[in-house]
C-alpha cells in the first residue's frame, strides 16, 4: 500500500472505528500455527473492540504508516477482525480511562496500556522461522526446556520424547547458562517467563543477541497472560507464545510449527489435556 493510499485510510472514518477479533481470529490466535507476520500478530493481539485504529497506531510508534495499513488490511481481508458494535457506555468509560492514562505521562501514556494489562488473555500461536537452523542428517532434534516447576518440566520432556526430541532441562539462571552454552546448539527453546532468579524476557533478549543462538526458535511457555506480555514476547523475537494452562498437543503443534515439521494426522482429542498446568492426567487412551 502506498503512502497516498494510507493517507486515504488514515482520514477515513474507519481509523476512528474500533475493531474486534472475530471467531476466526480467535482460532488463529489459539491454533498454534500461523502464517501471519509478527506485525500482523501484534496488531491482532492489540485489537480489543474498544480502542480505535488511530489509538492503536499511536501505541505502535515504531511501525510505519504503510506497514500498519498493510497489516490491518490483511487481517480485515482474511476476516480475522470486524468493526466492533458501538457501545455508548463503553466509549464513555474508555474516554475516562484514556484521559487518566495520558495524565500519567511517559510509558504509562501508551494508548493501548489499559487494554494490554487486561488479565485472562490466553493464546497459543507460533510461526515458522524464516531461516531454519542447519541440521546434520540423522541428528536428533534437541530442545532446551526452561521451566522451574519440576512436574510440568518433566511432563513437557515426556511429550517431546514422544516426538523423538531430546530434552535438556533448566530451572534457574545457572542451569540456563549451562544448557545454552553446550556445544550442541538446541533446535528449539521452550521458555518460561517467571523463574526464581531470572526473567524470561531478559533470557529471550540475550538469546537473540547471541551469535550462536540468535536463529534458534523460541516458544514462550508461561502464565504471563496479558496482551502486553504477549506483545512483549513477540516483539522480543519469540516465534511462539503459549499461555498456561495449556494442552500438550497445542504446545506440540507450536513446536512443530517453529521447527517446520509436518503435523501427524489428527487422532481425536488429546488425552493428556493439562487442565491445571501442573501435571498430566494419569491415564492415556489406547493408540
Amino acid at each position: 500500500m502506498t503512502s497516498s493510499l494510507f493517507k486515504s485510510l488514515c482520514f477515513a472514518p474507519e481509523m476512528e472505528q474500533a475493531y474486534a477479533v472475530t471467531p476466526r481470529g480467535q482460532d488463529e490466535l489459539g491454533g498454534a500455527s500461523t502464517a501471519l507476520t509478527a506485525t500482523e500478530i501484534e496488531l491482532l493481539v492489540r485489537l480489543d473492540g474498544a480502542l480505535t485504529l488511530a489509538a492503536i497506531k499511536s501505541g505502535m510508534p515504531a511501525l510505519s504508516q504503510d506497514e500498519f495499513a498493510r497489516a490491518f488490511r490483511t487481517l480485515l481481508n482474511r476476516r480475522l477482525v470486524v468493526a466492533a458494535q458501538s457501545d455508548p457506555f463503553e466509549e464513555q468509560l474508555q474516554s475516562h480511562l484514556s484521559a487518566f492514562s495520558e495524565s500519567l505521562g511517559g510509558e504509562e501514556a501508551d494508548a493501548g496500556l489499559l487494554s494490554l494489562r487486561r488479565k485472562g488473555y490466553f493464546v497459543g500461536i507460533a510461526r515458522e522461522r524464516a531461516r531454519a537452523a542447519a541440521r546434520s542428517p540423522g541428528r536428533p532434534l534437541v530442545a532446551v526446556v526452561i521451566e522451574d516447576e519440576p512436574v510440568l518440566a518433566k511432563f513437557v520432556q515426556s511429550y517431546l520424547a514422544f516426538e523423538g526430541i531430546q530434552t535438556r532441562l533448566a530451572a534457574n539462571r545457572a542451569e540456563v547458562s549451562a544448557q545454552l552454552s553446550k556445544a550442541q546448539v538446541p533446535d528449539v527453546v521452550l521458555l518460561d517467563v517467571m523463574l526464581p532468579d531470572a526473567d524470561g524476557f531478559d533470557i529471550l533478549r540475550r538469546i537473540r543477541k547471541h551469535r550462536a543462538l540468535r536463529e534458534v526458535p523460541v516458544v514462550m511457555l508461561t502464565g504471563m497472560a496479558t496482551r502486553g506480555d504477549v506483545i512483549r514476547g513477540m516483539q522480543g523475537g519469540a516465534d511462539g507464545y503459549v499461555t498456561k494452562p495449556f494442552e500438550a498437543e497445542a504446545l506440540m503443534r507450536a513446536v512443530r510449527t517453529v521447527l517446520g515439521l509436518a503435523s501427524p494426522p489428527a487422532q481425536g482429542a488429546d488425552p493428556w489435556k493439562n487442565a491445571d498446568s501442573k501435571a498430566p492426567r494419569a491415564e492415556r487412551q489406547p493408540a
